[in-house]
């Protein structure tokens, strides 16, 4: 139906006839001589239609879908449009078939107009029309391919894992499905292929990689889409976590670099911070290191400082370098520690003497001023700011966004750059705040630092695992272990997580199984597919980036799932509902159509 694509006529070809195909993508009529752009996926060419040829589409709509066939013309010099890859020449149409007439549109795709976010998901197949959209879409192809070839040339074999399966505690609800050929049964949607991948190297393919689609129930934020994401899933077999860092950082410094050429990013071997550290210096397991900020434990410093704000509890400080901030500017300050749930924000100016200004410091001796200013690094017109909490991790925590905030609200982020590190050394376990019981802080599966011997003589609350997370500019692009590969400390661990050995077997049979059949040391990674073209895209929202998202509320609103069934199915699969009273069946039945 076409010679060429949209994008493809250059001065080369002046003279030739082609035929195009594409959308209306703009008109102007300039007395009778009457230009269209034409816009497929590859690009744009105009069209000029001469009041000779006979052709009216001067009340065509804009995205009717058109067949152009013609001579190709070179603009002169004045015309010659610099922003097109076309836009040296232009077609001289002799003929215009109309394939596909649009009707009127919930929102305009040129000029690019805002629509709520809900019509744009609801006509979704309208907003890939439009440029930024429709180049992030291009732009995760590009993105996916990439990871392909560098995973390859790493000597990783692409597998495919199944996506009927078993629940997993991975830390999140499964979407479950109803069996029909057994009944009372369910399998879950793979909340990620850990256990499989596992099996692969038990199996001994060394090492193994696929673009998994993974599934949980979780609410929706800004870098989380609900129910369907996607990773880049790994595992390798024979190897220590610097072996699993250095595969990642090649991969994804090779990939920002080749597809934001523009901005800096790190370089390997990306910094690795451990989880103590990070939530000391940073409030977070996530930190952005494009903010130049960092945060302190003052707790001991002023325990004996005599200013009941301050003591009693824990303290994190900060140092902000000559911040030449108002009054003001210092109030707006504590409101927002306030609504992070802080008591209030104590700040502190550093006079020429080394001594502290503020409404606190005529209550602090003159040594602990004189401290605090050495132990923050804090030089005359610094500004130090503290926030104390009963609880340690809190008073970080708070201390953690108030620097995220500081930082964004100063101007002191780093523009341009992606700037990775390694979050290391992370808890085997934590306390279960519903219930105050020893569980696990992050993945079940992984090797225990100090191995058998750290389970059997160690407090559960002191012992690291080789669990690691890569972060870029403040997202958590994954989570990753070294592997437990062995029954007995596999055993032992979920045991101090309240698991006997008869549930493991019971929900883990086949890893077990595995592991008494001979298991390699094994670890891996699985980073976010979605959230890295988040990040290469420049966009704030997740949804931006994939092809058909659903809205906040986990719902499709463009195909309308989820949705009711008929009774019949729910027959079928020995399924019986409590349906919402306000639902009638006139709707159920609507539903299911």
């Amino acid at each position: 139906m076409r010679t060429h694509t949209c994008g493809a006529l250059r001065s080369k070809h002046v003279g030739e006839n082609v035929v195009l195909c594409g959308w209306l993508h703009t008109r102007r009529d300039l007395g009778g001589l009457l230009f269209l752009d034409l816009r497929d996926h590859y690009g744009i060419t105009q069209i000029v239609i001469r009041p000779e040829a006979g052709l009216d589409l001067a009340h065509t709509p804009k995205e009717t879908v058109l067949q152009v066939e013609g001579r190709v013309l070179a603009r002169s010099p004045e015309t010659v449009n610099a922003l097109l890859e076309t836009g040296e020449v232009e077609v001289e149409a002799a003929q215009v078939s109309v394939l596909g007439t649009s009707g009127q549109l919930p929102f305009t795709i040129f000029p690019d107009e805002d629509a709520p976010e809900e019509t744009r998901l609801r006509y979704r197949f309208l907003d890939l029309r439009r440029a930024r959209m429709h180049e992030n879409i291009v732009l995760r192809s590009k993105v996916i391919s990439s990871i392909r070839e560098r995973m390859r040339s790493h000597n990783f074999l692409e597998i495919q894992t199944p996506t009927l399966t078993a629940s997993s505690p991975e830390g999140a609800r499964d979407y479950l499905v109803p069996s029909r050929l057994h009944a009372g049964k369910f399998y879950a949607l793979p909340q990620a292929p850990q256990q499989f991948k596992q099996l692969l190297m038990v199996a001994g393919f060394d090492r193994y990689f696929q673009i998994a689609a993974c599934y949980r129930d979780e609410d929706a934020r800004a870098d989380r889409s609900p129910g369907e994401f996607y990773q880049l899933d790994l595992e390798m077999s024979f190897v220590q976590q610097e072996d699993v860092f250095e595969v990642v950082e090649d991969v994804l410094h090779g990939l920002f670099t080749e597809l934001r050429p523009e901005w800096r990013s790190s370089a390997p071997p990306f910094e690795r911070v451990p989880y103590e550290r990070a939530m000391e210096r940073y409030g977070t397991d996530k930190p952005d290191l494009r903010i130049p900020l960092e945060m302190r434990d003052a707790t001991e410093l002023l325990a004996a400082s005599g200013v009941k704000a301050l003591t009693g509890g824990h303290v994190s400080a900060m140092r902000l370098p000559n911040p030449d901030l108002s009054r003001a500017d210092i109030d707006r300050l504590d409101v927002f520690a306030r609504d992070q749930g802080a008591a209030g924000l104590a700040w502190f100016v550093v006079e020429p003497n080394r001594c502290l200004r503020g409404p606190l410091a005529r209550h602090m001796d003159q040594d602990v001023q004189e401290s605090l200013v050495s132990a923050l690094a804090a030089a005359e017109g610094d500004m130090l700011l503290m926030i104390a909490d009963p609880q340690r991790r809190e008073a970080q925590k708070m201390m953690g966004t108030l620097r995220v905030h500081v930082g964004e609200s100063l101007g002191l982020v780093e523009a341009e750059s992606y700037r990775f590190c390694w979050v290391v050394d992370f808890p085997m376990y934590e306390l279960d705040p519903a219930t105050g019981e020893v569980a696990f802080s992050h993945n079940p599966f992984s090797m225990p630092q100090g191995g058998l011997e750290a389970l059997d003589t160690s407090d559960p609350l002191s012992i690291k695992a080789f669990q690691y997370d890569i972060v870029c500019n403040g997202y958590e692009l994954s989570s990753g272990a070294i592997r437990n590969h062995r029954p007995d400390i596999l055993y032992r661990a979920f045991e101090i997580a309240g698991y006997s050995r008869a549930e493991v077997d019971a929900r883990f049979g086949a890893l077990g199984r595995a592991f008494r059949a001979g298991a390699p040391p094994h670890g891996g990674i699985a980073p976010g597919i979605d959230r890295i073209v988040m990040l290469v895209a420049n966009e704030p929202n997740i949804r931006e980036i994939i092809a058909f998202p659903m809205n906040q509320r986990a719902q499709d609103v463009m195909m309308g799932a989820p949705a009711m069934v008929k009774e019949e199915r729910l027959q079928e699969l020995n399924l019986r509902l409590m349906r919402p009273p306000e639902t009638s069946d006139d709707e159920h039945a609507q539903s299911d159509s």
